[in-house]
């Protein structure tokens, strides 16, 4: 590494952690003044909220790290070019490609530790963070969990067993409910394919109703669809459930793997499963993307508001693109490759027509 991609490199890295720190402190105020209410009525400890927050900050960091890298690369190269020590680089002999190269290889370093967070720390940080926050602030009782990839919840006079629980539909798949009696013998067992929470009632589906009596041989009962009275509601259901976030890339992975052996639709995980990985990298398609902007002649002459009002532009337009396409693929609309790629597919073909731009 050569004195020119130190000095480059320190700069980018200086403002990068300074502007991560101003994000992590914006985004901690805001949500505190947003749950202070909560906590004061729920008489939360002053060391159950530090404790919460401080759980909190993984999630928050690999959140904000393309933004950050997005701005740090403008105000990076901004500053540069305005002083003229990009225009004393080139009569140097230096190619832009040479320039950037430096902020590239540490926005990579940079990609590749968001994903180590969110692989190692942030599925940890994200459940304490809901323990701390549903079971010793507003305590809820945990009635239930998710072990070996499946939903384990004890009821009011059962034990259910769910393979997966959809929030957005209201809908769980795979059942299996035990009834017990006082001396927790087996009463009753029910198990169905799905089922619905429509207008304030579970109703069923291919379901087989099987009833236990000591003296006589089992009832065998089946239906294609049925309303079960049952006294949970989808909110029990809903804590219980791990989402996308809470799980890591390999252990999501898994989860898909044995799903789908079983005959479920994961459809909605394989999205969020390359959304991982395509929102780890727009690092360094933003880094690029940032340089291109700040080294056209055009704006060479822009002060910092200009790199800021530019960067909060191109950072909404990629959040706003990312997370209609994702919609649209846990609705089934577009492929999930297509669903989390598309996003960083369009900015990295805009990225590369900028800087292309920016050398002319």
């Amino acid at each position: 590494m050569t004195t020119l991609d130190r000095l480059i490199s320190k700069e980018y890295l200086k403002l990068f952690f300074l502007i991560v720190l101003s994000f992590l402190s914006l985004y901690l105020i805001v949500d505190l003044f947003e749950k202070m209410r909560m906590f004061m009525s729920n008489h939360a400890t002053l060391s159950q909220i530090i404790s919460y927050f401080f759980f909190k900050i993984p999630l928050i960091i690999s959140q904000i790290i393309p933004a950050a890298a997005l701005f740090a690369s403008l105000i990076t190269f901004g500053s540069m070019s305005r002083f003229n020590e990009i225009m004393a680089m080139k009569a140097s002999g230096i190619s832009l490609y040479r320039i950037i190269a430096p902020v590239v290889i540490v926005s990579g370093i940079i990609c590749a530790f968001a994903f180590l967070i969110s692989e190692l720390i942030t599925p940890f940080t994200n459940q304490t963070a809901d323990k701390i926050l549903y079971t010793d602030v507003q305590k809820k009782r945990t009635l239930g969990s998710f072990k070996q990839n499946q939903i384990w919840y004890r009821g009011k006079n059962a034990i259910y067993n769910i393979k997966i629980f959809d929030p957005e539909t209201n809908t769980l798949r795979g059942i299996t409910i035990n009834y017990l009696n006082k001396k927790f013998e087996l009463t009753m067992r029910i198990d169905a394919k799905t089922a619905e929470w429509k207008n304030g009632q579970w109703i069923f589906y291919n379901l087989l109703i099987t009833k236990f009596d000591r003296e006589t041989f089992p009832s065998v009962e089946r239906a294609a669809m049925k309303i079960i009275e049952l006294p949970e509601k989808p909110s029990d259901f809903t804590g219980i459930q791990k989402s996308a976030d809470q799980m890591g890339f390999f252990e999501l992975r898994r989860y898909i793997k044995k799903i789908k052996s079983e005959g479920y639709d994961a459809t909605q995980y394989i999205v969020d499963l390359h959304g991982k990985i395509a929102f780890c990298l727009v690092s360094v398609i933003l880094v690029v993307l940032g340089a291109s902007f700040s080294l056209k002649s055009s704006v060479r002459s822009s002060g910092l508001g200009h790199s800021i009002g530019l960067g909060i532009i191109i950072g909404f337009s990629y959040w706003v693109v990312f997370a209609f396409t994702m919609s649209l693929g846990h609705s089934g609309t577009l492929p999930p490759f297509i669903a989390a790629w598309f996003a960083d597919f369009l900015f990295a073909v805009f990225a590369v027509v900028m800087f292309l731009r920016a050398k002319m």
